[in-house]
């Protein structure tokens, strides 16, 4: 762990290896006070100034920044950075409030920050609470501080830091709280004096109980950034939030209370009646959320697990539908979030994503596209325009995405048994990064991608002998022992011997091969819907007279289980389900039902399909059962009829 010291607090760099001083001792405090003789803090006076008071900055030429008190509001402002036109110069000396918070959300580094704020003349003070938050943003990446040296040895830093503890008594309550949070963010060391004074000046006006919400969600925030849910001034601040009437809630309130909740402080438990009771309320009252607030209640009721909110979900997810051209790119993967979490498929919704991807595919981001395919996977939605322009998108900007990216991009083609106009350059582009960046890999990951492709009849072969190898077959066990591993293994193998009968390479060793894909836990086969296989079981009596002329739930030696077997011998006779030597022909029903396929569609899931080709490829004939052609039947006869056409088209008759 890595602590730079200046001036009286310090900043916790987790990523850099080597303990750095910057300015430690009355020497070096000596030396920076020296630099900042020139950028010396100015008081005006107050009758002519509104009790603004001035801040400076410190850089590399002579000026000074003067910070002053603002009552507008730093979340209102905020939320609408970067929706407006940049109509501010880099040069300019001094700007308005908020065309420099849309300038500041532009930069995306810590030095195009101090580049920009260095060019200006004044800030106010909620300006100052901005640059430590947009600072935040920029310098934290998954939650490890991005080169902190650039941030530790800005002057401006220094400066803003600095005369922030001088003036803390004079900010504006919004300017306080938001300069709390940001510096946090920074992790900044809670024991500093710039911290100490904060919080301490912070508890002061908490007392005074003047707060408004907006305030004390941020500073709600801030605190559970400093302590953990265990943060003494947390519970204050949740109970004045408490105390007041949730009808006088505007509904940026409420999105801001929604947000505090889920930072920490709501997963306890502890305040799950308020929880309740916004719910309730927001249910009830007709809120027009802006696009950023459904993506932020969203994100929040899934982080809280609120299951039981149906009517408010729905609510939101019809927002979302009218807001997909809208959405930033964060905010589109939290509402596409919810709606996997919450299993919500909208038509509407779909529809709207549809039309978005097509037209900004190739602009979008690649997590924002690994999500939309991660949705469409996990809630069965071939989407047809969507696959395409993924596919089309993948074929020629894949070499900058992750490992992970390329998995969740792939892999819901292969689930959904589809394949794109572009398939061969889309598979071609798979096996090409799949060769080029194998090492990056994890083994179960490099498994799972390559189980996918042979759904859809695209066969790794190139890679077989790499997955059979004695090594990497250690390296799943150690990392992942689980059934599905050992059933995509074995899956993968009987492919190669029914389907590549030409490839001769090592196979898998039978100490890896299941018995039967029919698992459990994420198995290779779906189950059977016990209701649609009962009356299709009813049926087959009714045809055949008595259930000893067919069997159920047949496990066959190639690991698949079939729902009904019929044996036939070489005449064309219906066999007993004991008869053996007799046998010539073997009929296997697929009872199919809503979740063999993909949603809303009559197309099978890529498990199905393989199935499918694999029972006639050892022998059987495949007759398929489909829910959407057996339930509307609706007599006995119908069923009879249906069932004799299907499973008999000529004609049968019985063997004894």
């Amino acid at each position: 762990m890595a602590v730079t010291v200046f001036r009286s607090f310090q900043v916790y760099a987790s990523n850099v290896q080597a303990r750095r001083q910057l300015l430690t001792g009355s020497r070096a405090l000596n030396h920076f006070c020296q630099k900042m003789r020139q950028f010396a803090v100015c008081y005006f006076d107050s009758s002519i100034l509104k009790n603004q008071r001035d801040f400076q900055c410190t850089s590399c030429r002579n000026y000074y920044m003067k910070l002053e008190n603002h009552i507008s509001s730093v979340v209102e402002t905020m939320q609408h950075l970067g929706e407006a036109n940049n109509n501010l110069k880099s040069n300019s000396k001094s700007v308005d409030e908020q065309i420099f918070l849309k300038e500041l959300n532009q930069w995306s580094s810590c030095k195009d920050i101090f580049k920009f704020v260095s060019s200006l003349e004044s800030l106010s003070d909620i300006m100052v609470a901005a640059i430590f938050q947009r600072l935040g943003e920029v310098q934290l990446q998954d939650n490890l501080m991005k080169s902190p040296e650039e941030l530790m040895e800005s002057y401006i830093f220094k400066s803003l830091c600095l005369q922030l503890e001088q003036e803390s008594a004079n900010l504006s309550d919004f300017a306080l709280v938001n300069s709390l949070n940001g510096l946090t963010k920074l992790c900044v060391d809670p024991c500093s004096t710039l911290m100490v004074r904060l919080v301490s000046e912070s508890q002061e006006r908490l007392d005074k109980g003047q707060m408004s919400i907006k305030n004390l969600c941020i500073l709600g925030e801030g605190l559970f950034n400093l302590g953990g849910p265990e943060h003494t001034m947390l519970e204050q601040v949740m109970n004045q939030i408490q105390s007041t009437n949730l009808e006088d809630w505007n509904v940026e309130e409420m999105v801001l209370v929604y947000r505090t909740l889920q930072i920490g402080i709501g997963r306890t438990g502890k305040f799950q009646n308020l929880l309740n009771k916004m719910n309730s309320f927001a249910e009830s009252e007709d809120y027009q959320f802006t696009p950023r607030q459904t993506s932020t209640v969203l994100n929040a009721l899934v982080v809280l697990d609120e299951t039981q909110v149906n009517n408010l979900i729905i609510r939101l997810c019809k927002h979302a539908s009218c807001y997909i051209p809208y959405f930033t790119d964060d905010e589109m993967i939290n509402v596409l979030e919810a709606f996997i979490h919450f299993r919500c498929s909208d038509q509407c919704f779909t529809e709207a994503l549809e039309r978005h991807v097509i037209k900004f595919a190739f602009v979008m981001h690649p997590n924002t596209i690994s999500k939309v395919m991660q949705y469409c996977s996990r809630l069965c939605i071939l989407s047809k325009p969507i696959f395409n322009a993924v596919a089309e998108t993948f074929v020629y900007n894949a070499d900058n995405f992750t490992i992970s990216q390329i998995v969740e991009q792939v892999v819901p083609f292969g689930k959904l048994n589809y394949l794109p106009p572009c398939a061969p350059s889309f598979f071609r582009q798979v096996e090409r990064l799949v060769r080029m960046r194998l090492s990056e890999f994890e083994p179960h990951v490099l498994l799972n991608l390559l189980h996918s492709c042979i759904l859809v009849k695209c066969y790794p072969l190139n890679f077989m002998e790499k997955l059979f190898s004695p090594y990497f077959l250690q390296q799943l066990q150690a990392e992942s022992p689980s059934l599905k591993i050992f059933s995509q293994l074995t899956q993968l193998f009987l492919t190669v011997q029914l389907e590549c009968p030409y490839y001769k390479n090592p196979g898998l060793h039978l100490n890896y091969q299941v018995k039967s894909f029919h698992t459990r836990c994420e198995s290779l086969e779906s189950k059977v819907d016990l209701h649609l296989f009962s009356k299709v079981k009813i049926g087959m009596i009714d045809l055949l007279g008595d259930q000893k002329y067919f069997a159920c739930n047949v496990l066959t030696p190639y690991h698949y289980t079939i729902d009904i077997e019929i044996k036939l011998n070489e005449e064309g006779f219906v066999l007993p389900v004991n008869a053996q030597d007799e046998v010539y022909e073997r009929i296997a029903l697929c009872i199919d039902d809503e979740k063999r396929f993909c949603a809303n569609s009559h197309n099978l899931l890529g498990k199905e399909s393989i199935k499918q080709r694999h029972l006639k490829l050892i022998g059987y004939v495949v007759v398929q059962i489909p829910f959407f052609e057996f339930n509307p039947l609706n007599n006995k006869n119908d069923v009879l009829d249906y069932l004799h056409k299907k499973v008999f088209p000529n004609f049968y008759s019985f063997h004894e």
